[in-house]
């Protein structure tokens, strides 16, 4: 599992101008599983995502292909854990420690 930890690197006008495009390659994500919950960090000076998963070289190059990173107004900062707690809503998402 990850946390996604974008911070803007742009004046926010330019951010607002790829907030459309941004969502819709959220929406992609949130279709296809891997992401759990996304949202603005307050003050607004970028956001949070919830990614599933355990591939992290996989998750560094799909945050490559945010529009907020092509369009260089944002930074990812990718922390990786192991969710052996969650809620029981997200119970499939749950993994083990690793041995040792």
């Amino acid at each position: 599992m990850f946390v996604l930890e974008l911070t803007y690197t742009a004046p926010i006008e330019h951010v607002d101008a790829l907030m459309e495009e941004h969502r819709a390659w959220l929406d992609g994500h949130f279709t296809a599983g891997t992401f759990l919950a996304a949202g603005r960090k307050q003050p607004r000076d970028g956001g949070i995502i919830i990614a599933a998963g355990d591939d992290r070289p996989a998750v560094e190059q799909l945050t490559a292909t945010d529009p907020f990173v092509t369009g260089g107004v944002c930074a990812y900062r990718i922390t990786e854990f192991v969710a052996v707690k969650t809620a029981p809503e997200l119970a499939s998402f749950r993994q083990e420690l690793p041995a040792g």
